[in-house]
This record gives structure tokens, sequence and C-alpha cells, in this order.
């Protein structure tokens, strides 16, 4: 092998603990360590630990207040400990915890630090998006070459060793520092270098895996990195031999893993008792007639508020399906300038929607008014970035600007108000625009523009019977969710994790219209969906910030008014009690939910417009009726599923390789976020800056957060909201089919095995029995649901949860 392919692969190995990091703009939730998912929990955050420099589980204080809360049932705890060898009470323990914690100490290593404030800056001007007026020089070429030729203008970097002479290439300048060390010291020269500042390797890497727009532009990739990265640590001298003399893992990890797995246990069986319960139930009781309307939520785990508060208005049923509605697409709405994907991360699109005029008086208000928006914007943005202008901008117009802050930070209610009577002088672009769903035979880069008759049955078809849907109101509401905030860096992140952290309502619209074209709805009743003459489909949006659940139903016929009248006003009273309930989560008054949940999303100067999914634990696959009768507090993620009109498996398959991998991926963010924030999360919003449209840094400079500000996950800087829980999945289904299952996907028992998230099927033909995953598909009845476990595959032993 040459010494080129050589370095080639040592970078591809690396890069594997690097865990890829998204632009702020369209924030996407992943697993910090996913570069470890190959390993078992405990070894990864050891590993990561040591590499990364980030703490694995939460703090000895955090273990006290879940305690003293209640949250952590003594008996789970004390069985915990006992497996684990310790005799010693809690409290004796989580100060050996607290202690363990104090003595741990960072060296720092100023030669080092000088390179990575000085990469920082120009990885800063090199990612920008445009949004600098004076941008780097030469970033067509890409990052390597252009740094070349600027680095010799830095007086930060001395002209010494590699930098001084950087060869034409990244990969002769790597050889060059590398020559000193032997072959099987490049892999962990490279983790270390791609770990030190792993925002910006992570974000290089997604970008150059992506190759979107920007990364055609101006192109960058880690082998430039590690040229540029390396070339500056041999100017300052810095050594870059892999440190042998590791860290011992730290000593009250153990303790801190059986805190962890008791407060695990503590949710979980809750859960699962709740799940297993009302499973009899369901057998127990009558079927339901048609509903009123059937509404289709996101599976986020906000939805189950305004669900609950919904069914309880009237004859409503709700389902959970992932919020793109299972379409991978591109989208462009009618005036943007870039497309987006609006589909998870694990998926890529596979056809390219916009949205087309369809009413021309409409589009030309829409495009007077947004001229003059643009026009005013435009001369705003150039008057401000003038060097000639600035300052006489400023004075003119600065009592202006403070008006308007004054009047966001003081009535930020009324200037809500004041905007939404400002919104409705310019027309919706769903005003006068539909999606472009049907083919059109011609591409997108390279992607179809459009569906085929065949992909839109195929959609609506898949949708329905994921979600096990039996019978059909006469109207079907397919709603979207999207956040409402005010000077927030991190709005994506508030925004559909399915659709890769934008707006929902598109992904809604493009299944409705697929499912009101009666070519679409003859073929899937012929494929046995009883759907009714009168049956329409509507899309919509649930705001999640203010609750309120805008339908798009603008062609809802006549005959159906009255239907989507009632509707209207539930889902106002339903959205007065969810903002009630919400508001107090917040520490509000209960009664003011609306006003407060409205003041929250229009305050420039709210650092918690919402708790977004802080609190997430539990993602429940199965029929609504195993939950809608329960207050789940916003922690769970619901995906509806009827076992019984899935038969060979096809449909829970589809929902354990797609959106339980998504919720694991969320779920550990906010994991990781909450018990290192300085490491896994962002940190505060009060000193963070954005930079370069890309993401945000703390102070002037430094490392690219990668994670969610604490703000998201806490109440106080020392009290976390959410609870740091690994997820627990709750499966009603029979134990056999999800055994199929796994055993067809290796990398699913792969982070089971490895307690990255825990299984748990509740079996409806087994006298709904509880089975809890256990390793390499082996189950252990959970035996508080029934005296005499019955009898089932793969079970090795018996013992308790």
């Amino acid at each position: 092998m040459s010494t080129e392919s050589a370095i080639h692969d040592s970078i591809d190995e690396a890069a594997t603990t690097v865990s890829s990091v998204w632009p702020i703009h369209s924030f996407v939730t992943a697993n910090p360590l996913s570069g470890f998912e190959d390993q078992p929990f405990g070894e990864a955050v050891e590993q990561a630990a040591t590499l990364l420099g980030g703490r694995g589980y939460p703090s000895a204080e955090t273990f006290r207040t879940a305690l003293e809360r209640g949250q952590i049932d003594p008996e789970f705890l004390g069985a915990e400990l006992a497996e684990a060898g310790y005799e010693d009470d809690p409290e004796t323990l989580l100060d050996r915890m607290a202690d363990a914690a104090d003595a741990e100490d960072s060296d720092a290593d100023t030669a080092t630090n000088h390179v990575d404030q000085v990469l920082t800056k120009w990885l800063s001007a090199f990612l920008d998006e445009d949004s600098a007026h004076w941008s780097m020089p030469n970033r067509e070429a890409g990052f390597y070459t252009a740094f070349r030729n600027m680095v010799e203008y830095d007086s930060a970097v001395p002209d010494e060793g590699v930098v001084a002479d950087l060869p034409e290439t990244p990969i002769v300048a790597i050889e060059a520092v590398l020559e000193p060390y032997p072959e099987n010291q490049w892999v962990p020269i490279f983790e270390e270098q791609l770990a030190a500042l792993s925002g910006w390797t992570g974000f290089i890497k997604q970008r150059s895996e992506d190759e979107g727009v920007w990364q055609s532009k101006y192109p960058i990739s880690l082998e430039g990195y590690l040229a540029a990265r390396l070339a500056l640590l041999d100017a300052v001298g810095a050594t870059i031999e892999p440190d042998d003399d590791l860290d011992d893992a730290n000593p009250a990890d153990e303790i801190a893993q059986a805190f962890l797995r008791a407060w695990e246990a503590t949710y979980r069986n809750d859960l699962v008792g709740t799940i297993a319960g009302e499973s009899q139930s369901m057998d127990d009781g009558e079927t339901s007639g048609r509903p009123d309307a059937q509404l289709v939520f996101c599976i986020d785990t906000r939805s189950e508020i305004i669900r609950r508060h919904i069914e309880a208005t009237g004859d409503y049923e709700t389902h959970g399906y992932a919020g793109f509605f299972g379409i991978p697409m591109e989208y462009q709405g009618y005036d943007a300038d870039v497309s987006v994907d609006a589909c998870p991360p694990i998926l890529n699109p596979q056809h390219h929607i916009t949205d087309f005029p369809t009413d021309d008086d409409t589009q030309a208000r829409y495009n007077r008014w947004s001229g003059i928006r643009e026009a005013a914007d435009e001369v705003i943005e150039i008057l401000e970035a003038n060097a000639a202008s600035a300052y006489g901008f400023v004075e003119t117009a600065g009592s202006g600007y403070g008006l308007s802050l004054a009047a966001r930070t003081l009535v930020p209610g009324r200037v809500h108000d004041l905007f939404d009577a400002a919104a409705e002088l310019v027309p919706d672009e769903r005003e006068f625009c539909e999606p472009l769903v049907h083919h059109q035979h011609t591409y997108s880069g390279d992607l179809p523009v459009g569906l085929t008759h065949e992909e839109k049955v195929e959609y609506a078809a898949t949708a329905f019977e994921l979600m096990g849907f039996k019978t059909f109101s006469r109207l079907v509401v397919f709603t979207g969710h999207a956040s409402e905030t005010a000077n927030n860096p991190y709005d994506s992140s508030l925004d559909c994790g399915a659709c890769a952290g934008n707006p929902g309502g598109p992904s809604a619209r493009v299944l409705a219209k697929i499912c009101n074209d009666e070519a679409v709805k003859a073929e899937l009743r012929d494929r046995g969906f009883a759907i009714p003459e009168d049956t329409v489909f509507v899309a919509g949006e649930h705001n999640t910030t203010t609750d309120e659940v805008d339908l798009f139903a603008d062609d809802v016929p006549e005959s159906h008014a009255d239907d989507l009248n009632q509707l209207r006003m539930d889902l106002a009273t339903a959205r007065e009690n969810s903002t009630a309930e919400r508001a107090e989560a917040m520490g509000a008054d209960a009664s003011t939910g609306v006003s407060e949940t409205e003041r929250r999303a229009a305050d420039w100067a709210e650092t918690r417009p919402e708790w977004g999914l802080a609190g997430n634990a539990g993602f429940v696959i199965g029929p609504r009726e195993l939950t809608s009768g329960c207050d789940l507090d916003g922690r769970t993620f619901l995906h509806s599923y009827d076992w019984s009109t899935d038969p060979d498996g096809d449909a829970l398959e589809a929902i354990f390789t797609g959106p339980m991998v998504v919720t694991q991926w969320i779920n550990t963010q906010y994991y990781f976020s909450t018990v290192d924030n300085a490491v896994y999360g962002s940190g505060s919003k009060v000193t963070q800056n954005p930079v370069g449209n890309i993401g945000v840094y703390q102070g002037n400079g430094g490392d690219l957060m990668t994670g969610l500000p604490l703000q998201s996950l806490t109440t106080a800087d020392d009290e976390p909201y959410h609870q740091p829980l690994r997820l627990s999945t709750v499966v009603h289904a029979p134990i056999e089919r999800v055994t199929d299952i796994l055993t067809d996907h290796e990398e699913l028992t792969k982070i089971l095995d490895n307690n990255w998230l825990s299984l748990t099927v509740v079996d409806p033909t087994q006298d709904h029995s509880a089975f809890h995953y256990e390793e390499s598909l082996d189950w252990i009845p959970v035996t508080e649901q029934t005296e005499a476990p019955p009898e089932m595959p793969n079970t090795r032993t018996v013992a308790d949860d």
C-alpha cells in the first residue's frame, strides 16, 4: 500500500470517532457518541472521556435530586447497587462520586490551545455561508489551498517547520509531519487531532459527506483540515505523539451506572405497567365506531400533550407517525432561494417537491408586499454594512431600534399581536400555492420532480399500514409541526426532527394532496382500505410553542364546513388546556397559558420559548388505545401501530429501522447534552455567538458547539429539567415477531446489546405479558405483570425487571 493510501485509510478510520454535526439552520439531533455505538455504553463513554474529555453519566447532585424527588425507586436502586457489589448506603456512594468528580483536573497545553485559536479563526472564515461581507479570498480552491495562500500573512503563526513552506497538496504536508512516527501511530494521532476540535471536524465530516451546495462551492475535507492542523502544530513545536499513558476509568463510573440503571428501571416499570394494563383493557373493551375526525401528529413527545387534550374535547381519534409522513423529499418553498431536505438524516431525499402558484391575484399581492419588504431589508443591510453609512444609519435609526427592542422586551405579547396583524396583510404562500406533487418527467439536480402514481399510492398505503388504520372519518388531518421563537439561533432544533430540523407543514400538505387524489383513493380501496366517499384529507401544522393548530383547509368542500368549524373550535379549546399545562411546567400561571406561550414566542430575550423534547425518555409503538387515557407528561414518543393488521411484521420492521433509530438519536443527544453540557452541549445562550450561519461558539471563538444549550435542558444552571435517561422502548406486538425483526437487523441488536436503549415487548398473544430484552435475542419476563410467566421463545433466564 502506498503512503498516500495508508494516510487516507488512517484518516477514514480515525474519523469514525467523530460524530457528524449539521449546520444550525437545519439542526439535526444526533448521538454525539455515534462513532462508539459498536461498543457497550460503559466502554464508549469511557473512551469518549479520554478522547473528548466529556463526562458520560449524570453528576452525583443530579442523582441525589432524582432520589429526593422519588424518580428513583429505592428498591430498584438497592438491587442495582447490590448487584454491582456495593454495600454502602446511597448517600455515601453519592458523596464518593462527588469527590471523584472534584479530583478530576485538566492540563492545558498552551501550544495546542494556540493552534486551536488559529485554526478556528480560519475555519470560521472559510466555512461562512456568505454571511460575511468581506469573505476569505480564494475559497473556491478549497480550504487547504486557501489556508496555504493566507497563512504567511498570519502574524500568529510562527515561520517555522512545515508551515513555513507548505507543500502544494495536503497529503504531502501530512506525510512530512508524520515522517518521525511509525504507521501504527497514525490512526491514534489523527483521532486525537480530530477530537481536539470535534465540533468543527464533525461539521467538516458532515459537509464533505453530504456534498451539498456549499461544499460544491467551497470544498473542504478532513484531509485538508488535518494537513493545516499538523503543520501548525509542527510550527509551534507541539507534540503529536499519541498519549499511551491514558487515564484509568473513573472509579465512580460503576456507581453512576448502578444509579442510572435504577433510575431508568423506575421510569420503565411505570410505563410498561401502564401499557400492559391498557392492553388487557383493550381486549375487554368494545370496538369504537367512526370518530368525528382523525388527526395524525408527529411522534414527537410534544404531540402527546396536545393529542390528549384534543381527544378530551370530542369524539376524535389521534395517531402518531413520523413527521415527514413517510415521503423522503427535498422541498422548495415558493420564493425560497434553496431547497431543504424534508426527511430524517438516515434517509436520502428521493423526490423534489416545489410550491407552484395557482391563484394569480393572490400571488401578485404576495409579490408586491414581499418585494417591498425585501427592498427595505436590502437597503438596511447595505446601510448597516457599509463603512461610510453605518455610523449615520445608527445615529438616524437608533431611536427606532431602541423603541422596537423596548417593545419586544416590555410588551412581547402585544408585539406578537402586532406581528399577527401585519402578517394578515401579506397572504400566506399556502393561500395561492400548491405542492407540485404530480410527476413532471424532469429533474432538479439528480432528483425527479414530483411523484409517479405508483409512488403516491405506495406512500399513502404505507402510512395507513404502519399506523394500522381500519376506519376513516369524514376528516382526516395530517398535522406537521413547527416552532415559533424570536432571536433564537436554535430555532430549527425546535422544528420537526423527522424533517431534518424544518417545519413539517409541507410534508403534511404533500400527503394530504396525494390522499385526495381520486385515482390514489381508488387504488387504496382495491388494496383493502375502506375509504368512504365522504372522507376528505386535510393538512395542518401544530405550533409547538403556542399549541395553535392551523388547518390548511381552503379546498375542503362545503359539505364538510360544519365538521371543520367544530374541529377548529375544539382545537382552540384543546390549545387552552394544553398551554395551561405547559405554562405551569415552565413556572408560569396556568390560567395565562395562551398569552404566556404567545409572549414566549415573541419575546426576543426569552431563552426558554418552550421545552422542546426535554424530558423524553420513552417510545411506545402500539395503538393509541394503550395510552389515550394516560398523562405521559410529554415525555414519550408515540408511534401508532396495530400488530393485528401487520401479519408479516413489515410495518413494525419499518418502524424499528426508522423512527426507533431516530428517537434513540434524539434521546442520546438530550442525554449527553445534559450530563456534560460544556463538551456535548453548547453552554449558555447568554454567552453564545452565532458564526457563519453554521453554528455557535462560546464567547468570541473556539470549537463549534454541537449540542443543545443549557436553557433547553435546565431550569437553572445546576438544576436539570431534562431527566438524563436512555430511551425505554415499549412495543405492543407478539414477541416472536419482534425477535424475527431483530434477527434480520444486526445493527439494531448491536445497539440493544450495547445498552444504548432498552426494549420491552407487551405481547397481546401471551396474556398481555411483558418481556424485557436482555442480550443476544434473549428476553426475560417482567414478572410484575403476571404471576406465572408463560413460555416464550429464546428465553434463558427469568428475573424481575
